[in-house]
């Protein structure tokens, strides 16, 4: 049995996945409502945020256009529910651009970014 990290546990329920067995969880349930799916997602960043390989990636591909495979690796890890700052890590990009592309892609609202208006003033 592999250990998670907090943000990973934090990130699995947000995907509706069973951090413990990887098995998707009931169809009903809290876990199910936006607001809570939201929360989750936003912890799961905040955590990542404080580790120093996610505040500052390699900067290998900052700023560089996506390749379609590239898209098509993305795609695929997130699809598979691969926890957000982990593709980040392995395309050496910030946690903002892949939320960004996969925005543009189409997998994510702009509501369901984390990185984006976390600091506004309450």
């Amino acid at each position: 049995m592999s250990t998670q990290s907090p943000s990973e546990v934090l990130a699995a329920l947000a995907q509706g996945i069973d951090p413990a067995s990887g098995e998707d969880l009931e169809a009903t349930g809290i876990w199910r409502q936006a607001n809570v799916i939201e929360a989750l997602r936003a912890g799961a960043a905040a955590l990542e945020e404080h580790k120093p390989h996610v505040r500052a990636p390699n900067s290998a591909h900052v700023g560089q256009p996506w390749t379609p495979q590239e898209e098509h690796d993305l795609l695929m890890a997130f699809g598979a529910g691969t926890p957000l700052p982990d593709i980040a890590s392995r395309h050496q990009r910030s946690l903002t651009a892949i939320e960004a592309r996969l925005e543009r892609l189409g997998k994510l609202t702009a509501g369901q970014r984390v990185t984006r208006n976390r600091f506004t003033a309450a």
